[in-house]
């Protein structure tokens, strides 16, 4: 089996029972459209198995350990480009824009165009949802987040797409950005800070 093939198997076992935010769909749902995404702009078997496992590590009992031993050190590091700092004790709400800000640092600074391909597919993902849900909810779907200000997601999906511009030519490029103007609203030209 190819890593991808043993990666979807993993992340299946570990997001078993596990539900979408959103719309209650299964959890796998997600990381397998992040790979379908990103088969668009590569067929690389390490990016395509970090997009199987990229929320292993945030949201299961796996550590990043059993990712790099089982999957090897580059897949290891794609999915900790995606992993977020949880800070246990504090509350979601409190930590989410230093969260945030941290994970855009680590994009910004990303050397290798997996973790490019890999963020493009799994913010396009999220966004998906989040056009879904905002067509039928309106603002009111901001109330199941941990940050209920639509301006912060808002500011968060535009630096996404200011820090993934060379990717621009491609359609899921092309898509986030025309999702992200369908939710909050057309861009007033300014720069967002990154």
């Amino acid at each position: 089996m190819s890593k991808f093939e043993r990666a979807l198997a993993f992340a299946s076992e570990k997001h078993c029972g596990m539900k979408r935010k959103l719309d209650g769909a299964p959890y796998m749902l997600h990381p397998i459209e992040v790979a379908l995404i990103v088969s668009t702009m590569t067929y690389d078997d390490e990016v395509l198995a970090a997009c199987a496992l990229h929320d292993v590590v945030e949201d299961t009992d796996t550590g990043p350990e059993e990712v790099e031993s089982r999957f090897g050190q580059r897949v290891a590091a794609l999915v900790a480009s995606e992993t977020e700092d949880k800070r246990p004790g504090t509350p979601k709400s409190e930590s989410w824009r230093s969260r945030k800000e941290e994970s855009l640092e680590k994009l910004k600074n990303a050397e290798d165009i997996g973790v490019k391909y890999l963020w493009l597919g799994d913010k396009l993902s999220n966004l998906r949802s989040m056009h879904k849900a905002f067509l039928a909810e309106g603002n009111d779907l901001f109330l199941e987040f941990n940050q209920k200000d639509p301006a912060q997601h808002a500011w968060y999906y535009r630096s996404v797409l200011a820090l993934l511009s060379e990717l621009c030519e491609h359609d899921a490029w092309k898509e986030l950005s025309a999702l992200t103007d369908a939710v909050f609203g057309k861009d007033n030209g300014d720069e967002p800070e990154v």
